[in-house]
């Protein structure tokens, strides 16, 4: 067989060749091994990562001791008897596009959230408002709640109908000044990420924000919202319109003046 190859002396041990001959099988390879094993049985490795091993239950005992003595508030977390734990995460509404709710619907009492009444199954009619910037909300949750379930109860508790899918929740982070931003897989458990960071939320915030993906999925959009969106790009563009022609009216009143003072001095 014509069989030629060039490498490193170093890297001879992790070369591997198929020399088989049509029909020869394990008896005839090549002197180092093979790239495929005999009679062509392909097999693919895969190395999987390592991943952390959960914490025990008593190490989950500690930590909650340890985050409870740092509460200065009545927000605590409890340990139940199975391993897991419940507690509260506040988290920042950071919405800077409209969100649609059910238009003409009373405001949820308490009956509605004990009897887990959905108020936005009673009407059709839809209606988009901005919600107040930096709004937090606080929720109970617990050790088995994920990201993605909690986007689901702040929507619900706003009577959001929109597609959770457009929205993300994202942990916020200082350090060395900076204020940084991590988007949490769907995954995730927020309470977890409390219980490590503690409760001092200088060092760790939750912020539901849009899902930013780089493009826009205009298709995920009901035709009511693509014409509120049209709507707000108008008034936007007026406003910008009426923002460059004050600006420029106002220099040209400058000029005029200044040319109207030289004008009147003697040459």
């Amino acid at each position: 067989a014509d069989c030629r190859y060039t490498c490193h002396q170093e890297c001879r041990h992790l070369i591997q060749l198929d020399c088989r001959q049509p029909g020869q099988c394990q008896s005839h390879l090549s002197p180092e091994s093979t790239l495929l094993l005999p009679c062509s049985q392909n097999v693919t490795q895969t190395v999987e990562e390592e991943k952390p091993e959960p914490p025990t239950i008593q190490e989950i005992k500690e930590k909650i001791e340890k985050y409870n003595a740092k509460v200065t508030n009545c927000l605590l977390m409890k340990l139940n008897d199975d391993g897991t734990y419940t507690g509260f995460i506040k988290v920042h509404l950071k919405l800077r596009r409209p969100v649609t709710v059910p238009a003409g619907i009373r405001p949820q009492s308490i009956y509605d959230a004990l009897k887990e009444v959905n108020l936005a199954d009673m009407t059709d009619k839809r209606t988009s408002f901005y919600l107040p910037l930096d709004a937090i909300k606080q929720l109970h949750i617990s050790s088995t709640t994920t990201v993605s379930e909690v986007i689901q109860g702040l929507l619900k508790k706003f009577m959001v109908v929109d597609n959770p899918q457009k929205f993300a929740l994202f942990k916020e982070m200082r350090k060395d000044g900076q204020v940084l931003f991590q988007k949490l897989p769907l995954t995730e458990y927020p309470l977890y990420l409390r219980l490590l960071a503690g409760p001092d939320t200088d060092v760790l915030s939750f912020v539901l924000k849009e899902n930013e993906t780089g493009e826009v999925e205009w298709d995920a959009f009901s035709i009511p919202e693509l014409q509120n969106f049209l709507m707000i790009l108008d008034k936007e563009e007026k406003d910008k319109i009426q923002q460059v022609q004050r600006k420029y009216e106002k220099f040209k009143q400058r000029l005029q003046q200044t040319l109207k003072e030289a004008r009147g001095k003697p040459g």
